[in-house]
This record gives structure tokens, C-alpha cells and sequence, in this order.
């Protein structure tokens, strides 16, 4: 007998909220060897684009419609930023504590986490991990405003184009992006791909490709 469908189940009232512990990780030579921790992280946005139907005429109808190569933006807000991300931003030390801007943009990858709640265990139900590779900030707009009755800090933010990474294998097309839910992988596996991601007593913080991603999520013992 076929089974019909049910709203607003317990423990299937899903919401995504919140972003946290973000790292940042330059990249060199098209990897990502080293990450450090971003504090002041105030909001992530997606913006992707393209991945829109083009239609094709034939016969007085709609013959087929091809479809526009997808790509990911993304918007970083933030009250500050790491050192490691001046290049990233355009900076170069001149000597210490001297920074000019306006030089050459450093590509870096990020990865951070939001949280997933449900109507049970509302913000402990679990996270969401996200990984963005690729990215180039464009330049950042700041305002310096006066102290006043009503303080705040200054806040910063980038508009951020992705370039996507290959993924070894014809199933998947090149990607900028993975996301990686914890209430439905292993924890073992995530796990040990934290210890990657956010470093360890044994290795510093890295950023894996998506191959390596695969090959640990389907074998913890790849991740050491």
C-alpha cells in the first residue's frame, strides 16, 4: 500500500542558521598548503550565476533548451581579516607593519560551517561544512566613521569570483564548491577530514582537493 506524504513530522522540522569557524587558505601553486583561522566573520552569502535555459527555436516550437555554464560567487563580510589574507586583498608588505595595496590579488580557498537545527534538538541537531575553492577578492570598500553616542565597529566585505577545480573522474564536472552534511556522512570520516581541514597535533591545517575529499570520506585511514 503506498505510503502518503506527512508535513511537519517531529524531528523533521529542518532550519540552517549561523557561521562559524572559518579558516582561510592561500593558495600556491593550485593547492592549498597551509590554512589559518578568519575571526570576525559576520556573514557568507552564495551568489551563483548563469545555469540559465537558453532556448532553441525549430518548427514554430521550442526545440530544446541548452543550459549556461553555471558559476559561483560568493560575498565575505567581516571586522577583520588575517594577516595570511593581505595578499588576498591586494596588499604587499613594504616593512613590517607597512602595507601598500593595490598589487596583485592572491587566489585562496575557504571553509567554514553552519549550523543545522531541528524542531527536537534545535541547534544541536548538526552543522553543514562548506568548502569554496578558487576565489579572487575584488577590491573592498571602507567607511571610517566617527565615534559617536551609538559606537560600531567598522565592518569590511569582498565580492568574491570563484574559478572551479576538476574533479578526477566524467561524472562530475569541475566544481568551486562542496558541502558536506553531518547528520548524514560518518563521523569517523568527517573527522578525520576536519583534522585535515583544521590541522591536528601531527600536521598543520590544509585545504584538500575534491579527489582527496572522496578518498577520505569513503576511508578515514586515507586522512592521515
Amino acid at each position: 500500500m503506498p505510503n502518503m506524504l506527512e508535513w511537519d513530522k517531529v524531528t523533521e522540522k529542518l532550519y540552517e542558521t549561523g557561521v562559524k569557524n572559518c579558516a582561510l587558505y592561500p593558495q600556491v601553486g593550485g593547492a592549498y598548503p597551509k590554512g589559518v583561522a578568519w575571526n570576525g566573520i559576520i556573514n557568507i552569502t552564495d551568489s551563483p550565476s548563469g545555469g540559465e535555459p537558453s532556448p532553441l527555436y525549430a518548427d514554430d516550437t521550442v526545440y530544446a533548451n541548452l543550459i549556461s555554464t553555471e558559476t559561483l560567487g560568493i560575498k565575505i563580510e567581516a571586522y577583520m581579516y588575517p594577516d595570511e589574507f593581505k595578499p588576498c586583498n591586494g596588499e604587499l608588505e613594504l616593512a613590517k607593519g607597512v602595507s601598500v595595496g593595490q598589487q596583485k590579488r592572491q587566489s585562496f580557498g575557504i571553509a567554514y560551517k553552519t549550523i543545522l537545527g531541528n524542531d527536537t534538538e534545535l541547534d544541536s541537531y548538526g552543522y553543514k561544512l562548506h568548502i569554496v575553492y578558487g576565489c579572487l577578492a575584488g577590491p573592498s570598500e571602507k567607511s571610517h566613521d566617527t565615534v559617536n553616542e551609538s559606537p560600531d565597529a567598522m565592518t569590511m566585505s569582498w565580492d568574491i569570483k570563484t574559478t572551479p577545480v576538476t574533479i578526477n573522474t566524467k561524472k562530475f564536472k569541475p566544481t568551486a564548491s562542496i558541502e558536506i552534511d553531518s547528520t548524514k556522512v560518518d563521523a569517523t570520516k568527517l573527522e578525520a577530514l576536519e583534522k585535515v581541514l583544521f590541522g591536528s597535533l601531527e600536521a598543520e591545517a590544509r585545504l584538500p582537493l575534491p579527489d582527496e575529499i572522496a578518498t577520505i570520506m569513503s576511508d578515514a585511514q586515507a586522512a592521515g
